[in-house]
């Protein structure tokens, strides 16, 4: 049975298959409740261009841009840099997706956990250019990982998509929602994800 947010039923319902929107959830099969007319929920921006936030800006002017100083910071080892000293080639990552353990920065991406798409269809499209430069350079929303794991997490929400290892699934999820709450994103959809994040935690 699929409830919209409209609906007399949604808040009624305690246990349930969160999805992103009403339509979603009825393309997997579900059924609308008896007496319930369905207005098409695909009302998502569709305009979303990559380009509309203005990433890897380098902020202090040292040559180094957002993602080379995350590489920096978040190394545990001996970094060493290209030579223009620029970019950074080596390091030590942790990567949390996974649990290995990189050490060439062609290995990894810097991945949006909130990705960025995902921001502009919960809210992000009606933001500021300064708003969005500063959420896709927010370190709060930036983590180190295998660049392979990271493509295909794609564009994928908390609510598709959990990293392979299962030992941070709680951890992923708490940071997915502070990054909802933080940039006060789609209310809604925070409730999905606090949903979500609670049954992870509670294992």
């Amino acid at each position: 049975m699929c409830h919209a947010e409209d609906s007399r039923w949604y808040s009624r319902t305690k246990n349930f298959t969160p999805y992103d929107t009403l339509d979603a959830c009825l393309k997997s099969g579900g059924r609308l409740p008896k007496g319930y007319t369905h207005q098409n929920t695909n009302s998502q921006p569709t305009d979303y261009e990559r380009s509309a936030f203005n990433h890897w800006v380098d902020k202090d002017g040292d040559c180094l841009n957002e993602r080379h100083e995350l590489l920096e910071q978040l190394s545990t080892g001996p970094v060493h840099y290209s030579g223009d000293n620029c970019r950074v080639v080596r390091g030590r990552w942790n990567d949390p997706y996974t649990g290995k353990i990189l050490f060439n920065s062609s290995d990894v991406d810097v991945d949006h956990v909130v990705a960025l798409k995902r921001a502009w269809i919960t809210g992000a499209s009606s933001w500021s250019d300064e708003k969005r430069e500063r959420f896709a350079n927010d370190p709060i929303n930036l983590l180190v990982v295998d660049d392979g794991t990271n493509q295909s997490k794609g564009a994928k929400s908390v609510l598709e998509w959990l990293p392979p290892n299962k030992a941070y699934h709680c951890n992923y999820a708490t940071r997915y929602l502070r990054v909802l709450i933080t940039y006060e994103l789609e209310k809604s959809y925070q409730s999905k994800v606090r949903s979500l994040q609670q049954k992870l935690c509670a294992k």
